[in-house]
């Protein structure tokens, strides 16, 4: 039996555990650092989910441009919702602002490609190589 990853599916999740981060952890654990620990604004926790999503949403929506459906709309919509990503590191007071679209569009990317993969079902063109 051959296991099968949904990388879709764990790029809607690894979105969805960053926004649940993002927005309701301040909620409920701020009051953290009173016993030293750190990790409501911790750089190396936010840029490590900032790169855990670019490389799931990465390979996942390339496999499905690549194998499957060939439109570049998934990517195009999750790029640009990692530039709001990275974006709302840099600039801190529009974090929620730029956190919102980021989500939004990144998940709508996955659900895109995975309904794309599921209609099209190895939609070959021309420049395909399988």
């Amino acid at each position: 039996m051959k296991l099968k990853i949904n990388w879709d599916a764990l790029g809607i999740g690894a979105s969805l555990a960053c926004a649940i981060h993002c927005a309701l952890l301040p909620l409920f654990l701020s009051s953290l650092p009173l016993f030293g620990i750190n990790i409501i604004h911790n750089t190396g926790f936010e840029v490590g989910m900032i790169v855990l999503a670019l490389c799931i949403g990465t390979y996942s929506l390339y496999h499905g441009y690549k194998k499957h459906h060939h439109s570049l709309l998934p990517l195009s919509l999750f790029f640009a919702g990692f530039i709001f990503l990275v974006l709302k590191q840099f600039f801190i007071w529009f974090e929620t602002w730029l956190l919102v679209p980021a989500v939004i569009l990144i998940i709508i990317a996955h659900l895109l490609n995975y309904k794309y993969c599921r209609v099209h079902n190895h939609a070959h063109s021309d420049d395909c190589e399988h």
